[in-house]
């Protein structure tokens, strides 16, 4: 893919003042932590390195990149490590894909509450989706699940949502054989719908009770008990629809899957259409339309604003297992769903490209893997203290 003509860095090393003259105040160490790494991110600021070939002898020079999971830049790496270790656990079967969300009316809940909010939305989303499974009525089996967490719509206002990729079947109850679910229909999703929205509104009571949630900001008028409880009612008169896909395929296609959704970012370089110093353009999807391509225009400041609302809470993790995949059950579950999937006809997966070859460096002139001679600090390279000869 080629290097897109604007980035997201671009905007902030523009409009990055203002946008910290009018916000700072209400952004937390994460959302400047991530701020100042995409700034500097593959700048003379973080240091760099130097890499010769040792072929031709051509030398190149490259600054460090700042490895935020917030930066468009720099989930490359991270993401061929994560499917190389994922390639091991695909099972030869189909796999579903399922988006559980919640409604709107909690994006401020969500906001001032993010631990312990997507904490719910992971737990909350995986019971349902392990107790409808295990229910004889519909699956009867027990199953695994990768959820990830997605806190973004397509306009980079807050859409709290978890994307579920799920093996089509599961392990019997006496572990004894492997029970498939239908090729184009894994759970009814009106139920998971129904059962979602209560097992998540119970664990709202739980943490309101137990004093867990902060009502403040936008959220303020929900320190008042009956404030909460009116909420809550609305809540248990909406439907809460819970999408599912057909089943995608094998392994192969899930590799490719996960390839797009594991290290997503809010937005990617890549959807910047314009920037003209004051304004910024992007494409976007309106889902509420039938999908309709679009762009979408916002002053710097505002596209900011938006897109640092996504920093997670440090040490949060945002990939998570459950059922069999849980890392408790991971290798003995495993063994046993390939042991009684082993007569199944589906190709086994496929291997993935070696990390060192899909993150390796080529000499652009005789094509020799180039290698590491030096590595400097932000000091020594203002003081050019630093070989470099690309002749």
């Amino acid at each position: 893919m080629s290097r897109p003509a604007i980035e997201v860095a671009d905007i902030i090393r523009a409009q990055g003042i203002r946008f910290l003259h009018k916000y700072r105040s209400s952004l937390d160490f994460q959302q400047l932590k991530a701020f100042h790494a995409i700034r500097n991110c593959r700048t003379a600021a973080l240091g760099g390195h130097v890499d010769a070939c040792a072929q031709c002898g051509y030398r190149a020079i490259s600054f460090n990149s700042c490895r935020n999971r917030s930066c468009p830049k720099c989930q490359a790496q991270s993401r061929h490590r994560w499917i190389a270790a994922r390639e091991r656990e695909l099972l030869s079967t189909t796999y579903f894909h399922v988006v559980f969300t919640v409604p709107r009316e909690l994006n401020h809940l969500a906001f001032e509450n993010q631990r312990v909010f997507y904490g719910l939305l992971f737990s909350a989303s995986a019971a349902t989706t392990l107790e409808v499974a295990a229910d004889r009525k519909h699956l009867g089996a027990e199953i695994g699940m990768l959820s990830i967490l997605h806190t973004w719509g397509q306009n980079l206002l807050l859409h709290p949502h978890i994307h579920c990729v799920i093996p089509g079947g599961g392990i019997s109850p006496d572990q004894k054989r492997w029970i498939p679910s239908r090729s184009r229909f894994f759970l009814p999703v009106r139920v998971l719908g129904r059962v979602f929205r209560g097992k998540f509104i119970a664990g709202l009571k739980r943490l309101y009770r137990k004093g867990e949630l902060r009502c403040v900001g936008p959220a303020a008028a929900l320190a008042d008990p009956k404030e909460f409880s009116r909420l809550l009612r609305q809540l248990h008169r909406s439907d809460w629809f819970v999408y599912a896909k057909p089943a995608f395929g094998g392994p192969s296609q899930v590799l490719r899957y996960l390839g797009r959704y594991t290290h997503r970012v809010a937005i990617s370089n890549h959807r910047l259409q314009a920037f003209d110093g004051e304004s910024v353009t992007f494409h976007w999807k309106d889902y509420a339309h039938g999908s309709k391509q679009s762009t979408m225009t916002l002053t710097a400041t505002e596209f900011l604003r938006r897109l640092f609302l996504h920093a997670l809470p440090k040490g949060f993790v945002r990939i998570r297992s459950f059922g069999f995949l849980a890392n408790r059950f991971r290798v003995t579950r495993l063994k046993l769903c390939r042991q009684l999937l082993a007569g199944d006809s589906f190709d086994s997966a496929p291997r993935p490209v070696p990390l060192q070859q899909a993150t390796a460096w080529y000499c652009p002139r005789c094509g020799t893997t180039m290698i590491l001679i030096r590595r400097f600090t932000f000091i020594e390279w203002l003081s050019r203290g630093v070989a470099f000869d690309s002749s």
